[in-house]
């Protein structure tokens, strides 16, 4: 038998709500603890310098086994 991590994380989706990776969760058995974002950037190069521009944000849940 295996058994669950004590935590574990979620990354929302991208065509996901946050309310559907919460619900995602609890299915598994989980409960957030803490919300985590990160910025998603990409490359642009202009006048022959590349530059990081922001472009989105990933949302992450760290989750607790209940």
């Amino acid at each position: 038998m295996t058994t669950k991590p004590k935590k574990q994380k979620f990354i929302v989706a991208e065509h996901e709500s946050i309310d559907e990776c919460l619900d995602r969760m609890r299915k598994d058995g989980y409960y957030p603890v803490r919300r985590m974002e990160q910025p998603i950037f990409k490359e642009e190069v202009r006048d022959n310098i590349v530059e990081h521009v922001p472009c989105g944000r990933e949302i992450i849940f760290e989750g607790k086994l209940l």
